[in-house]
């Protein structure tokens, strides 16, 4: 059945209602968006008044993003031209074109779990960004520019929030699709390690559809904003041992914790944000996918994500699992230790990729020493340090059924103090 909202061919709405049993993908490629909605978010789609949803694959790259308060200067994967991560060496790309015949997932309980999120007006938000003004905009990236404003609470008009406002820029598709799937996501998950969403728009004016995400206020930017060269205080090592906890929990949760399993695909330090309590929360959702079902052993992707953190296994593949997600704290945990970003171009060439670099110290205990971050104070916090670098070694085994699932990987960490 497909359902014409009546509208002019250009703010056309078309998708398909199918049956309850049809499989489908939380994310692309490809993304039936028709077979994840319930009726009830099929209404607030109308009412958003989207354009067609199509999503068929398109060859447009991935620009470098951003998270909600800060910028990331990793290189972004593209769906055409994939490299192989860290100390990997150059394959050749991955074609556009998933077989879904081996990762498909059916969850039809997802569709039944109520959405919590705020669908705003366009008019809404731009009286709280003051028409999107310069002044309030605090970040920009692939996705558009980020603005913080305050709103009124839902639940008491009288209780302002503070909230970040990310406005989808002209990506087309791709962009769309991103911004489709974090709806999506975290309109049905909760967690203390998830940034919130509290709502969305999209909605014609003049320039044509807008849309947009309404979270939650991180004040303290991201994980990457504290660990690079440019921060004024670097974060110390007590701190960072606490991030990667959250971290883990959070991934903890979308792996293990629910009916359905859900891959981040884009973890990174960019995207792990820090709130007023330097509690750590995942955010940007728009690459994340729903995990496989039914016994199989993986999804099969075009390859997106980010250089220097994606699994070696899922850019040679295109096979996508959690272990992915596994590889990439992996990385980020060594990324902690040293202060090092996973790909560094500035650096000398035998210290550009942080995984080849820190491969002689990881396993030598007199030497490990000479990897820590040598702008914080470690005050005897060395052997903290190797045994999270430990935790991140068995994450970075080669074969993926060797590595731990997040679950224990939370259990090793929590225990180093």
């Amino acid at each position: 059945m497909v359902i014409n909202h009546g509208i002019k061919p250009r703010q056309q709405i078309q998708f398909s209602i199918l049956n309850k049993d049809s499989k489908f993908d939380l994310a692309p490629p490809p993304f039936l968006l028709s077979d994840l909605i319930s009726f009830r978010f099929c209404n607030l789609l109308l009412a958003m008044k989207c354009f067609q949803f199509y999503f068929g694959e398109k060859k447009d790259e991935l620009k470098s993003k951003k998270s909600i308060s800060s910028h990331s200067s990793n290189s972004t994967l593209t769906d055409r031209n994939t490299r192989r991560s860290g100390s990997e060496i150059t394959t050749p790309s991955t074609s556009n074109t998933s077989s879904e015949s081996t990762g498909r997932s059916s969850f039809p309980s997802l569709t039944q779990k109520p959405s919590n999120l705020r669908l705003f007006t366009l008019s809404e938000l731009k009286t709280a960004t003051k028409n999107f003004d310069r002044a309030v905009k605090i970040g920009e990236g692939g996705f558009g520019c980020v603005y913080k404003c305050v709103i009124k609470s839902s639940e008491n008009p009288q209780r302002k929030l503070d909230v970040a406002v990310k406005q989808l820029g002209k990506r087309g598709l791709q962009g769309h699709k991103e911004w489709v799937t974090e709806v999506n996501v975290l309109g049905v998950v909760e967690h203390p390690n998830l940034v919130k969403l509290v709502g969305y728009c999209a909605e014609d004016d003049e320039r044509g559809i807008q849309r947009l995400l309404v979270y939650e206020y991180m004040p303290n930017g991201s994980v990457e904003d504290h660990l690079s060269s440019r921060a004024e205080s670097p974060l110390p090592w007590a701190m960072r041992l606490k991030v990667a906890q959250d971290a883990a929990r959070g991934l903890t949760y979308l792996h293990e914790r629910m009916d359905f399993q859900i891959i981040f695909r884009d973890f990174k330090s960019s995207n792990i944000l820090l709130d007023e309590q330097w509690n750590a929360k995942l955010s940007d959702f728009g690459l994340a996918r729903l995990g496989p079902s039914d016994g199989r052993t993986h999804v099969s992707t075009a390859v997106v994500g980010t250089m220097g953190y994606a699994a070696p296994e899922y850019v040679q593949s295109g096979r996508l699992t959690s272990k992915s997600d596994v590889w990439s704290y992996g990385v980020f945990i060594y990324e902690l230790i040293t202060g090092r970003r996973p790909l560094d171009k500035n650096r000398p060439k035998n210290e550009q990729k942080l995984l080849q670099w820190v491969k002689p110290y990881m396993s030598d205990t007199k030497k490990f020493h000479q990897i820590l971050d040598p702008r914080i104070e470690w005050n005897g916090s060395q052997k903290s340090a190797q045994k999270l670098g430990a935790v991140a070694d068995r994450c970075l085994t080669r074969h993926p059924k060797s590595r731990p699932k997040m679950s224990e990987v939370l259990e090793m960490v929590n225990r180093i103090c």
